[in-house]
């Protein structure tokens, strides 16, 4: 009966640390928010490269899914990977280092966050103009984004 106790038990264990290893907190979003914005804020200035896409998906999950409801785009890791290489190749990305994405507002929830924010200029007085607001939501998977659902 001891051992029957004792291997039920580390199967407990086992099975909630996998859970709590999932589990992105509330820094851990901010985090990969942010780095998310800034990477493709880096991927969408004129002159970028497939190393800027490529370090953008290292961030993601490798099972991320990307999705725009507008657009009824739906893409995995790969199939996402190569829409920007066609946009970088055809010459979409045109933005210079004053064109910013930011975060303006956050709900934090439970390996989930809703976002809005707005892609932006920054003026010559350094402030930064933002144009229309828009709704994203991420999904974590171990630390990392692993769901884009644009919402506009």
């Amino acid at each position: 009966m001891k051992i029957y106790t004792l291997i039920l038990l580390v199967i407990w264990l086992c099975l909630s640390n996998k859970v709590l290893a999932n589990d992105c907190d509330s820094g851990c979003q901010m985090d990969q928010i942010n780095h998310y914005f800034k990477a493709l804020d880096k991927v969408s200035l004129k002159g970028g490269s497939i190393k800027d896409i490529d370090y953008f998906l290292s961030l993601m999950h490798a099972d991320v899914k990307y999705i725009h409801v507008e657009y009824e785009a739906s893409f995995d890791k790969d199939s996402w990977r190569n829409a920007f290489i066609r946009n970088l190749e055809r010459g979409a990305y045109k933005n210079s280092n004053e064109n910013e994405q930011r975060v303006l507002k956050t709900i934090l929830g439970k390996n989930h966050a809703a976002v809005e924010y707005a892609h932006g200029v920054i003026q010559k007085d350094g402030t930064w103009r933002q144009k229309e607001p828009l709704l994203i939501l991420f999904g974590f998977t171990e630390g990392k984004i692993s769901l884009v659902k644009e919402l506009w």
